[in-house]
């Protein structure tokens, strides 16, 4: 900023000893203010316990951030403001009780990205080595909340994220929308070295184009996680890694080119997983229970029987409730040969009214029907 400028705001006969008195006394308020906030955050935590209800509550964080948000009028920006208040919310969440998350780790996946940006700095995030591995922490109890990617926007559905959430007890409280850059480094950062690039699949179909371009001479390996292809990487010359750039300085490696990714918007969906009664055909406990159903989305999993209109019929109950489907994706039955299971999200909440109508009706056709959570759109 200029002098001039910096002139232009200061007020007038104000010196910059008697503007930085005054945010001397603005952060000891701050720091009351913070300090009753974490205060009452441990007295709302005590009546959760013995209300039995989860200390994390989507649909009222994001009902925090819309009234913080339209209150402010600057200079801070919306995004600005979005990060200072997600680890305000972090740390009076700890002050209530220490959350334990699970992700795909090692330490500086997009897992452990989106988990750190979604939580705050403040919760306890526990690395496991598979998406297998995220669900069994949570449903073993040995972490609150899981963080697995579901869906990316150019190499589509993870599969095997699918596939677990038929049979968990889990449910989805709440989802994470991260835009995905990638970066390429290498120990030495020198291209001509490289003879091997690893990274998890779904990042290497995302950089298709790229390196058949680039690099068309090195073999690709696909990885359990773009963590661990950073630390192949810094361990040989001629290996590099594609992930983000935040593992570059965690793993010692040096990033040769950034914005790798051969989308430009490029955005990973990740799901949350806890441990909420979900709704199915044998059990009555719905998911979401007292949330708002502004701004809510609906996951499903269901199977048809084998006929002729089956399916048609199936999301026809939808469409007759005017209900919005944002996502279809079918998933092969692992016992039944060319059978599928499709799953569904919705705009809407299992206690709308439409909602529930509409998978009263399905419940009528389906082979079987499972709710997988009624949660926040992620933003």
């Amino acid at each position: 900023m200029s002098n001039a400028s910096s002139e232009r705001q200061r007020p007038a006969g104000e010196t910059l000893d008697d503007l930085r008195k005054k945010i001397d006394r603005i952060n000891l308020q701050l720091v009351d203010l913070l300090s009753e906030r974490a205060r009452l955050a441990q007295a709302i935590g005590h009546l959760k316990q013995r209300a039995g209800q989860p200390i994390v509550q989507p649909s009222r964080e994001r009902q925090v951030f819309e009234t913080v948000l339209a209150h402010n009028r600057g200079p801070l920006t919306d995004d600005q403001l979005r990060r200072i208040f997600v680890e305000i919310i972090s740390a009076c969440t700890a002050a209530e009780q220490p959350l334990r998350v699970a992700y795909l780790g090692p330490a500086h996946t997009y897992s452990h990205e989106a988990a750190r940006a979604h939580f705050g700095t403040s919760a306890g995030f526990e690395p496991q080595p598979s998406i297998a591995a995220v669900f069994q922490a949570v449903e073993n109890g040995r972490a609150d909340l899981g963080v697995v990617p579901v869906e990316n926007t150019s190499e589509g559905s993870v599969g095997l994220t699918l596939d677990l959430l038929i049979d968990t007890p889990c449910s989805i409280v709440a989802e994470i929308l991260m835009p995905i850059r990638h970066a390429i480094m290498s120990r030495a950062g020198d291209p001509t070295r490289i003879r091997r690039i690893l990274s998890h699949q779904q990042s290497l179909g995302q950089c298709r184009n790229y390196l058949a371009t680039r690099y068309p001479h090195c073999a690709l390996e696909a990885v359990a996680s773009n963590a661990f292809a950073a630390q192949q990487a810094a361990a040989d010359e001629e290996v590099a890694a594609i992930c983000s750039v935040s593992a570059a300085e965690a793993y010692g490696l040096v990033v040769i080119e950034t914005n790798i990714q051969d989308v430009a918007q490029n955005t990973t969906r990740f799901l949350v997983l806890g441990n909420r009664g979900v709704a199915t055909r044998d059990g009555r406990m719905e998911a979401g229970q007292g949330a708002s159903s502004t701004g809510e989305k609906t996951s499903l999993v269901f199977a048809v029987p084998e006929r002729a209109g089956a399916l048609h019929a199936a999301l026809g109950v939808f469409a007759q409730e005017k209900i919005n489907l944002t996502m279809i994706q079918s998933r092969p039955q692992r016992e039944r040969p060319w059978a599928y299971t499709f799953f569904v999200d919705l705009q809407g909440s299992t206690e709308d009214e439409r909602v529930k109508r509409a998978l009263e009706a399905l419940e009528q056709q389906a082979l079987f029907l499972k709710v997988l959570g009624s949660y926040p759109e992620g933003r």
